[in-house]
Parts: structure tokens; C-alpha cells; sequence
């Protein structure tokens, strides 16, 4: 009988260990998963986080061949990623939608709980499953939580979800409807009152715990998907625009494209562009300062999902590999990238145009190539929809007002 704390890796994954990213040479086993970064390398000011290795030696030859019959969600990729202890919701394989001129948007809001953070979900509920935890819990006002609880309700885990004053009307109505226990709390007392609960409970963490931001161990490899899918269906693009806030989606899609390079399928890594709202910006003070991670004030910003005050090195190091840069976007140029994909057809919200919003920042300057830009999330979690205004009661016998509407009067 295997013990919860040291289960039996899935022969589907490849995965061997995980190791420091403070000093790549320190490793460790695969489980238990390392939640709070590494014991070895981290410091009081600077918490260094952990991936996972694979036996890249052994990845199947034909594992980026579309084929007939592949499995859909996190299955097709398993061999590259962390033992998949807990059920899916066929998250992943999102549209890459073309915007003209060899702009693409790779449409996150497709997942199971409309957002990007179904990938990471998948593999942190996992883990939490396969180290035989009650429960998850995950200190989040947005789509993490949301997503959180869809996937800790299909392992059959408890879930807590810690938010502040103010969750989207329709992330609330998500965590209610999945069973969730909400802990509305004061924002500063979220992340104090998650390790108490981890501590007393044994439940297991989907969310930050440390100082600087390590998040979860295994967390990023989910998005490493992103990066797949993003080859399979287009090649390298030159670039790759992502909405950051704690930097795990834009180390996972380095990571991604790191890895086809190589296992000698790809020629190289993009170009990464954090966009990060101007009103904070960590990672932009990281890279700015030449330091592992940064904290800053943060400003008012509508751009709730990736307001962060804390970077963590993740970030630093995708950029740093792939020759990228740190950009910050204010609110009317998210606005106005918010605006620009809803006439194509695509409700964002805010933050996640943020990715659209960092490329016309730079416009042709990119332009050597495919450029792919990430939209995380569907709209209809921001905070503002319930305060815009809605529809106008109009008299249908008033023709003359119907033309002036219409746009021919």
C-alpha cells in the first residue's frame, strides 16, 4: 500500500524530481510537492521556487504529432507533465484566433471556468489528490478561486476559497455553486489566514505562501500547454504577450517553448513581453533593479486579476532566457485592447487584454514574425459589468429614434 505522502507516480508522466530554481544543481523528490519553494536556496527576502524535471529521454517521439484520437485536456501532454491524480474538465486546446496582419490571440476564455487558470488547476488539484490531502485552499478574489473549486469538486476535495470585499458577482456565484467554503476576509489578512488553515487542517495550498511569490510547486507546469498548443497549430511565433501579475503563466509558456527546443523540435524560444498594469508592476521592478523579485505600491487599477504587489523569480527568468521584455500598459490602453477584441468577436476582460494592450504599445517593433498575445479571461467576470449601463427601453413605433440608434437617422 503506498503512502498519501509518497503515491505511486503515474506511468503516464515522466516526471523525476523537482528542482531549485535558486540553483538549479539542488534537487529534490517529486513528492511531497515543495508549496512554499525551496528549503535550500531560499532566503528571508527572496523565496525561490521549484520546478519539475522529466526524463526528457524518454518523451515519445510522436508526442507533438497530430494524430486521429488524442486525448483532449491535460492527457495529451501527460508524459510532460506531473502525475494527473484528479479527473479533468478537458481544459486546454483553446482557439488561436487571427487578428490580421500575423497577429493572433490565443482565447483562454475557452476552458472549463472561462480562464487560463484551469491549466494550472488541474495539476495542483492533482497534486493535492496525490498527496492525500481533504482539501484545497487558495487565497484568491477571481479566477483563480473560481477555478479552484471547479476542479476540487470534480476530485471530490473540499475547498476554501480566502477573497477580499469586492469578488465579481459571477466568481461568487461559481464558488456557491461548486460548494466552496468563501472566507471574506480584509485583503492583508488573506495570505496569514491560508497558511494558518494549511497548518491546522492539512489542507493543501493552490496559492502563493511565501514572502516573494513561489506559488505552487507544480502549478506552471500546466502551462507549459499553452506553449504546445501555441507549436502544434503555428510553429515559434516571434513573440508572445502575456497579461502577467505573479509571473507563473509566463514561466510556464518559456518553459513550454523551452522544452520543444530541446527535445530539437523547435528552432528556438520566443520573444517574451510581460504586461503588467502601470499602476504596480513587480516584475518590471525586478528586472528594472536586476533583483530576483520586487515588491511595489500598488495604484488603483480595474485590472484586479493582475494587480500584484509581489513579483517572484519565475518571471525574472523567463524573461531573462528569452530575450524578452517587461512592459507596463495603463487602464485606457487595456480599455482600448478590451475594446479592440470585443469587435472581433472576443469578450475580454480587462486584465486580460493586457497581452493586446503591450503589443500596440510596441507595434511594428515585433513584427518579424507571428505574434501570438494571450487573452486570459472571459469578461464577464470583471468587477465593472454590473455598473455599466445596460440596454435602453426604446418605443418601437418610435421610428425616428430607432434610425438615430440604428445609425441611419
Amino acid at each position: 500500500m503506498t503512502s498519501p505522502a509518497s503515491p505511486r507516480t503515474s506511468p503516464a508522466s515522466l516526471a523525476t524530481g523537482q528542482r531549485s530554481l535558486g540553483d538549479p544543481s539542488v534537487r529534490f523528490p517529486l513528492w511531497p510537492p515543495l508549496t512554499g519553494g525551496c528549503p535550500v536556496t531560499s532566503t528571508d527576502s527572496v523565496s525561490y521556487p521549484v520546478e519539475v524535471d522529466y526524463a526528457y529521454d524518454k518523451v515519445p517521439a510522436d508526442l507533438f504529432t497530430a494524430a486521429p484520437g488524442r486525448p483532449r485536456g491535460h492527457e495529451r501532454w501527460a508524459p510532460l507533465l506531473p502525475p494527473l491524480r484528479a479527473p479533468g474538465l478537458g481544459e486546454g486546446g483553446t482557439p488561436l484566433v487571427p487578428l490580421g496582419d500575423g497577429l493572433w490571440i490565443k482565447d483562454e476564455s475557452r476552458n472549463p471556468t472561462w480562464s487560463h487558470k484551469d491549466r494550472i488547476n488541474r495539476v495542483t488539484v492533482s497534486a493535492a489528490a496525490g498527496a492525500g490531502a481533504e482539501g484545497v485552499v487558495v487565497a484568491s478574489s477571481g479566477n483563480h478561486g473560481a477555478s479552484a473549486a471547479a476542479y476540487a469538486a470534480r476530485a471530490g476535495l473540499r475547498c476554501v476559497v480566502i477573497c477580499s470585499a469586492g469578488t465579481p458577482p459571477a466568481v461568487d456565484a461559481f464558488l456557491r455553486a461548486y460548494g466552496a467554503v468563501v472566507l471574506q476576509v480584509p485583503e492583508d489578512a488573506r495570505w496569514p489566514l491560508l497558511r494558518r488553515i494549511v497548518e491546522r487542517f492539512g489542507y493543501h495550498p493552490v496559492s502563493n505562501v511565501t514572502p516573494t511569490h513561489t506559488g505552487h510547486a507544480f502549478g506552471p507546469e500546466g502551462y507549459k500547454t499553452l506553449a504546445y498548443e501555441i507549436y502544434a497549430e503555428l510553429g515559434v511565433p516571434a513573440a508572445v504577450f502575456v497579461p502577467t501579475g505573479y509571473g507563473e503563466l509566463l514561466f510556464g509558456v518559456w518553459k513550454g517553448f523551452a522544452e520543444l527546443a530541446a527535445l530539437g523540435l523547435a528552432e528556438r524560444v520566443p520573444r517574451l513581453y510581460s504586461c503588467e498594469p502601470g499602476a504596480g508592476g513587480p516584475l518590471a521592478a525586478a528586472v528594472r533593479e536586476g533583483v530576483p523579485a520586487a515588491r511595489v505600491p500598488v495604484g488603483e487599477t480595474a485590472a484586479y486579476a493582475i494587480d500584484c504587489a509581489v513579483g517572484g523569480y519565475r518571471g525574472v527568468v523567463a524573461l531573462r532566457e528569452s530575450g524578452g521584455r517587461a512592459l507596463l500598459v495603463s487602464d485606457p490602453q487595456m480599455a482600448a485592447a478590451r475594446a479592440e477584441l470585443a469587435r472581433a468577436g472576443l469578450w475580454a476582460e480587462l486584465s486580460a487584454a493586457a497581452g493586446l494592450a503591450g503589443y500596440r504599445q510596441l507595434g511594428e517593433e515585433v513584427a518579424d514574425g507571428p505574434v501570438v498575445c494571450v487573452s486570459t479571461s472571459s469578461g464577464f467576470k470583471d468587477r465593472d459589468l454590473l455598473e455599466a449601463g445596460g440596454s435602453v427601453v426604446v418605443d418601437p413605433e418610435d421610428w425616428a429614434e430607432v434610425e438615430r440608434r440604428v445609425g441611419r437617422g
